[in-house]
């Protein structure tokens, strides 16, 4: 997971996505030998000497400045989280040895303003996501929606390893593709945040050995952060779901998420949430439940 070797692949993976007519080149017809655009041509959108702009792919060029990146990100017609992605993995910042050992030995704790949160939200569906996207607490609520993770050892409560390994997540999610992509699409969010973490690049490396998707998905090189969205549910009790998830971070500690779902009141999928929670719901209140 070196930072430069993934700056190529990342350049390489956006200059493929992009044709001639994309970004208002001349295409003068015959075979291309490269899939989307050359570097030459790359180079010439973003105002940089072909010779730099090979060089950066190689992993050859240190600390490109700002204004290099800025042209590269128009040329390459990056969203912006793709150029923060771009940007870090150009510049990388040297870890320090205190966030070298928190990311081999150290365990997340729970924030206990995101725990009192959980505990109040008893009719929405909740968790809290850390480094990794690995499930550091959660409701009874998104038990009833998503599995008891009670049930799994710890090293087992993580998003992308339940949704590639658990063959019950395909039945769960009824777009299964489109949310297995925005997994894999946060992971290389995740990796160029943390390029030195080696419990991420176990996860990776386990992923890509035993699903044939995420190791095709990641080679693409896809970057997006969590933010919100609608997610559509098969549920096996009460059936079909759309309900729209929020990611809402600490500003003091982002490495830590606490995400919601909901349904649109009046709506088919707002009754079926409701069915839900009523055939879940306990004769006691349950706490919020943390990762031992």
């Amino acid at each position: 997971m070196s930072p430069t070797i993934d700056l190529g692949a990342f350049l390489r993976s956006r200059r493929s996505r992009l044709q001639p007519a994309d970004v208002a080149l001349p295409d003068f017809g015959g075979h291309r030998r490269v899939a989307g655009l050359r570097r030459e041509e790359i180079a010439q959108l973003a105002g940089v000497s072909v010779d730099y702009y090979t060089r950066m792919e190689q992993g050859r060029v240190a600390n490109p400045s700002e204004l290099v990146l800025d042209s590269l990100a128009r040329a390459l017609r990056l969203s912006e989280d793709e150029t923060r992605h771009l940007r870090r993995l150009a510049q990388p910042r040297p870890a320090t040895r205190r966030t070298s050992r928190t990311a081999r030995t150290e365990q997340q704790h729970v924030r206990p303003m995101l725990r009192r949160l959980l505990d109040e939200l008893r009719d929405v569906p909740a968790m809290v996501m850390g480094r990794r996207m690995d499930v550091l607490a959660w409701n009874a609520a998104a038990s009833a929606l998503l599995g008891d993770f009670a049930t799994r050892r710890a090293a087992e409560r993580n998003i992308p390893r339940i949704t590639f390994l658990d063959p019950a997540a395909r039945e769960l999610y009824a777009d299964w593709t489109a949310c297995a992509r925005e997994n894999v699409a946060y992971l290389q969010l995740e990796a160029g945040r943390h390029p030195d973490d080696p419990q991420l690049a176990g996860l990776i490396g386990e992923l890509s050995m035993k699903s044939q998707d995420f190791r095709r998905w990641w080679a693409e090189q896809p970057v997006q952060d969590k933010t919100s969205g609608v997610k559509r549910f098969h549920h096996p009790v009460v059936g079909d779901l759309d309900l729209t998830y929020e990611t809402l971070r600490s500003t003091e500690d982002p490495e830590q998420a606490l995400i919601t779902y909901t349904a649109e009141p009046r709506t088919p999928s707002h009754d079926a949430l409701h069915m839900l929670l009523a055939w879940a719901a306990p004769t006691s209140p349950v706490p919020s439940r943390p990762a031992p």
